[in-house]
């Protein structure tokens, strides 16, 4: 996930808005700590459960700004936190829903992983170092003509 999220790094650009949908520990924090890390952002990319939105000024221009809408009730609550949509790639995790109508261009990025009986192996047989990466099923939407031409 992390190396998905350096990927995505390379085509984005201040404005860009980019939501991330998947249940916990599906990866959406590690592929924005990728995506904050190819950018050279400032500040450990944390889970958002401990903060609405952080933003960590990069190296490479915009700033990046990770918010969780997860606690957030409605989208006038994440209206209420002031976000930089147009100077800064903003990540939202559990947005969807919560960012319509912000921009037409959008970067939707849905994961799901194995679980339960469909999981290839079960972490709990293993000794915890030797727990394998489990496999993602990833799929990006990109909406709005911002996208159009750009390969991902």
């Amino acid at each position: 996930m992390g190396a998905l999220g350096a990927r995505l790094a390379a085509v984005l650009r201040a404005g860009d808005l980019v939501v991330l949908t998947g249940p916990l520990g599906a990866g959406k924090t590690t592929l924005t700590r990728g995506l904050g890390a190819a950018l050279g952002a400032r500040g450990q990319v944390s889970s958002p459960t401990f903060v609405l939105a952080r933003t960590h000024p990069t190296t490479t221009g915009p700033d990046l700004v990770h918010v969780d809408a997860y606690r957030l009730s409605d989208p006038v609550e994440l209206d209420d936190l002031d976000l930089d949509w147009d100077g800064a790639i903003v990540v939202v995790e559990w947005g969807r829903g919560m960012v319509d109508g912000v921009t037409d261009a959008v970067l939707d990025v849905e994961i799901t992983r194995a679980t339960g009986a469909d999981a290839d192996v079960s972490a709990d047989d293993l000794d915890p170092d030797d727990v394998p990466d489990e496999p993602r099923r990833v799929v990006v939407t990109a909406t709005g003509s911002r996208w159009d031409g750009v390969t991902l």
